[in-house]
């Protein structure tokens, strides 16, 4: 009975497919991939070892070290390591059988050449202060590598979670313009299928990811020009996921088929004065003015609409934070009492003037981030009611050295090196606006210096009261990351503090799933 059944419905299911034109000889059509397209920036090359804070860069390759969803440092490519305290020498295990999306075997010389190349000045890599302290590399085998450092690096397992480039493909190229970076081979959960410049970057799951084959099959990262285009593309289906400025993301709170996150981040802004620029030789002693002319909660009420938290230093959302420095809270009166200490006279346009001389600066922005766009010019009416006359650009690109002032991003999820050391140290690879204090330089180093926690708190603790009697930046704002995805998408995990530009949602991008009871 039972095979009669079967026969029955298979011959109905035959002539199904004679009725509508199907061949029953043909081939099975195959299951369609299950994609995920996420709203982003575009892209002009992905160099993970000279660019920072790309969010792709997690889904094509690994580091060493990873971290977990509590911002932990755990095994990634390596599977363990070991300290010896006495020669300073971190000596790494590598895990077995990881292979480049090319299919060649991941080894120890790849590790070895990815940190020279970082280490090279002809390279002009920022992260390069990050490893300064690394006085040899040894391979000791295809699976082990040992660095041996010059002095304690406190945050060294932290930046060995830098991407890992391949040897086999990138020994003898231009690190900075080979023609790898349009086409980049990793070990990541996803590898690059297609790249239509201007419009899509296509990524499909590797299938021998070292940490099991990712369940989506297919990642499209969507080149939208701005937060405002990506809104529109979520509103209409086009995209999964995006990243949205607070206005935009605030359309989607309480929507069926959206999902809101409101991500904590280690991302703050704030204006940069550019210590190369004449100006400034001539007006430092009136950043402080600058500092207290601005209203951070009303920034934060009004462009931010509540999210975030007022700025005072680069270290508010690490446990190494030292809350009782100077905040320069809003004090307009201190603002004017200090120019007018300083020889500041006002004029009859309602600016100050000194020696002849208007009191006021020009502001750079990038386009594209219209948080950032917004929390300037919201910055700069603060400071043209204080009588300092501040005015708002977007040049289509930053000219950092010849620029006045700037809107800045930077953040320390992590370790508390991370975006200090190379940020403010003097002469670093991210210092951009020649910023130059050796107390601060003293008391950055002697931190990275000291594995002990109570160490680092106290000269953590000194480096941001000096950077607070000796301003960089005008701190604004720490920003939330506004992520906006659709009710489909499962796995993202909402309590992990993300990095500057809101980079790290990806971390566990393996896991997450498609559900297929939802309509598309």
């Amino acid at each position: 009975m039972k095979q009669f059944a079967s026969l029955l419905l298979a011959v109905t299911l035959l002539l199904s497919l004679t009725a509508c034109g199907s061949r029953s000889s043909g081939p099975a059509e195959p299951e369609p991939r299950s994609t995920l397209v996420y709203g982003s920036a575009d892209y002009t090359r992905i160099n993970p070892a000279m660019d920072e804070h790309c969010e792709i860069n997690a889904l094509l390759f690994n580091g060493l070290t990873a971290h977990d969803g509590e911002n932990q440092i755990v095994p990634g490519l390596a599977q363990s390591w070991e300290y010896d305290e006495a020669s300073c020498t971190y000596t790494f295990r590598l895990r077995d059988g990881v292979l480049w999306h090319d299919g060649q075997p991941f080894t120890a010389g790849d590790v070895k050449f990815t940190i020279e190349a970082i280490m090279d000045p002809e390279n002009g890599a920022e992260n390069a202060p990050n490893y300064e302290d690394v006085e040899q590399i040894t391979v000791l085998d295809e699976t082990s590598v040992a660095f041996q450092l010059s002095a304690p690096n406190a945050a060294f397992l932290e930046y060995m979670s830098i991407p890992i480039l391949p040897r086999h493909l990138l020994e003898g190229e231009d690190m900075q313009q080979s023609a790898f970076f349009r086409a980049p081979v990793g070990t990541g959960p996803y590898k690059l299928e297609n790249w239509d410049e201007g419009q899509a970057i296509v990524l499909v799951k590797n299938e021998d990811y070292y940490l099991g084959c990712p369940n989506i099959d297919q990642i499209i990262f969507k080149i939208a020009a701005d937060d405002n285009a990506q809104a529109i593309q979520l509103e209409s289906g086009e995209l999964d996921l995006a990243l949205l400025d607070p206005r935009n993301a605030q359309n989607f709170v309480g929507r069926d088929g959206f999902v809101c996150y409101d991500m904590q981040t280690a991302d703050y802004r704030g204006i940069l004065f550019n210590f190369q620029h004449d100006y400034w030789t001539a007006n430092r002693d009136l950043i402080p003015a600058v500092c207290y002319a601005l209203d951070r909660q009303s920034i934060i009420d009004s462009v931010l609409l509540g999210q975030g938290m007022a700025a005072y230093g680069p270290l508010q959302r690490n446990m190494y934070n030292n809350e009782s420095v100077e905040h320069y809270d809003y004090d307009p009166a201190k603002a004017r009492e200090i120019l007018e200490t300083a020889g500041c006279t006002m004029g009859p346009d309602g600016y100050y003037q000194r020696g002849g001389t208007e009191v006021g600066f020009l502001l750079s922005v990038m386009p594209g981030e219209q948080d950032r766009i917004d929390i300037a010019q919201a910055a700069a009416q603060q400071l043209r009611e204080a009588g300092i006359h501040c005015t708002v650009e977007l040049p289509a690109q930053i000219d950092w050295a010849g620029q006045m002032a700037g809107l800045i991003g930077w953040g320390s999820p992590f370790d508390a090196d991370d975006h200090t050391y190379k940020v403010f140290g003097s002469g670093k690879g991210a210092n951009y606006n020649g910023y130059s204090n050796p107390r601060v330089d003293e008391y950055l180093t002697l931190a990275r210096q000291s594995s002990d926690p109570e160490a680092r708190r106290h000269y953590y603790a000194k480096f941001q009261e000096e950077l607070a009697s000796d301003p960089p930046y005008a701190f604004l704002c720490y920003i939330d990351a506004n992520y906006v995805a659709k009710s489909t998408v499962r796995g993202i995990s909402a309590s992990k503090v993300l990095d500057h530009h809101g980079v790290g949602i990806f971390w566990n991008i393996h896991q997450w799933t498609l559900d297929k009871s939802e309509p598309q």
